[in-house]
C-alpha cells in the first residue's frame, strides 16, 4: 500500500517584496481596512538593507481574494501570530518589529498579545492612526447600506479614485470591505497581560479617527516605554508623507535592536 501523502503546509499569510538576506530585523506591517499587502510594496524597496519588511495579506484581497475575509478579530489574529510563530523559527536571530495602520494597528497589537503568550515577543510595536484598544470608538456601518458604507471610505481618503469609480471593482471588494468594519467595529480587547515591548503611537493632527488623548491612551497597554508622534495631515498621511514615517518606523526598529539582544555576525 502506497503512503499517504502528508498535506501540504498551508501558505503563509506574509509578503515579502524585496529580500533582505542580511537583515536584522523584520518590519511586519498590518494594512487598514478594505487594505492589502500591496499598500506596503514601496515600503519593502525604501526600506534599508538591514531592515526587511514583511506585509500581512488579510483573507479575500489581492492574492487571496478567492478565500472568504475574516470578520472577527481573535480569529485573524491567530492565524497571523501562527504564521509569524512559524517563520520565526527559520530565523531565529533576527527580530520582529510590527507596525499597523487604522484597523492594522488593532490586528499588529492583538498579534503582539499572541506572540507574547507563546514566549516570542515582538522586539517593538508600532501603531498609527487607530485609538487605543480600551478607547476603540466602535460603530454600526458594517450594517449600512452599500452607498453609506462606501461613503465612509471616501471620506477617509484611502482608495484611489480609480477603484472608487469603478463600479464592477467596488461591487468585488465591498463583501472585503464590509467584513473589516464588522471586525473592527465589534473588536473589543479581552483581559490578559500587557505587553512588555516597546510601543510608539503615530497619529496626524488632522485625523478624525483618532484625537491626542486616545493615541496618548496606547502607553496603557505596555509595561515597556511608550512615545508618541504627531505629524500633520489626515487618516492616510502616511501615503503623502511615506519617507518621514517609514524614517520614523526604521528609527524604531533599530532602537529595539540592541535591547532585543540581537547578535549580527561582521562581514568577510
Amino acid at each position: 500500500m502506497s503512503a499517504v501523502p502528508s498535506a501540504a503546509a498551508p501558505r503563509s499569510s506574509l509578503r515579502t517584496f524585496a529580500v533582505r538576506a542580511q537583515s536584522r530585523a523584520r518590519l511586519v506591517c498590518f494594512p487598514h481596512a478594505g487594505g492589502g499587502a500591496g499598500a506596503y510594496r514601496m515600503w519593502g524597496f525604501d526600506a534599508p538593507w538591514d531592515v526587511e519588511v514583511a506585509a500581512v495579506q488579510y483573507p479575500g484581497r489581492e492574492d487571496r481574494f478567492a478565500e472568504p475575509p475574516v470578520s472577527v478579530m481573535s480569529d485573524l489574529a491567530d492565524a497571523i501570530g501562527t504564521d509569524l510563530l512559524r517563520e520565526a523559527t527559520a530565523r531565529p536571530e533576527r527580530v520582529t518589529v510590527l507596525f499597523g495602520h487604522s484597523m492594522g494597528a488593532s490586528v499588529a497589537y492583538e498579534t503582539a498579545r499572541r506572540l507574547t503568550a507563546a514566549g516570542h515577543p515582538p522586539a517593538a510595536l508600532v501603531v498609527s492612526g487607530q485609538p487605543a484598544p480600551h478607547r476603540t470608538r466602535g460603530g454600526a456601518l458594517h450594517r449600512a447600506g452599500d452607498a453609506e458604507l462606501l461613503a465612509d471610505v471616501q471620506r477617509l481618503g484611502g482608495t484611489s479614485a480609480g477603484v472608487l469609480g469603478h463600479d464592477a471593482l467596488l461591487r468585488a471588494l465591498l463583501p472585503t470591505i464590509r467584513s473589516d468594519y464588522r471586525l473592527i467595529e465589534t473588536y473589543r480587547p479581552r483581559p490578559g497581560r500587557r505587553l512588555g515591548a516597546p510601543v510608539t503611537v503615530l497619529y496626524a493632527d488632522d485625523d478624525p479617527e483618532v484625537d491626542a488623548a486616545e493615541a496618548a491612551a496606547w502607553r496603557e497597554v505596555t509595561d515597556g516605554p511608550c512615545d508618541v508622534g504627531v505629524f500633520s495631515g489626515g487618516h492616510f498621511y502616511l501615503e503623502q508623507q511615506r519617507e518621514a514615517v517609514l524614517a520614523r518606523v526604521v528609527a524604531r526598529v533599530r532602537a529595539a535592536l540592541p535591547a532585543a539582544g540581537a547578535a549580527w555576525p561582521s562581514l568577510p
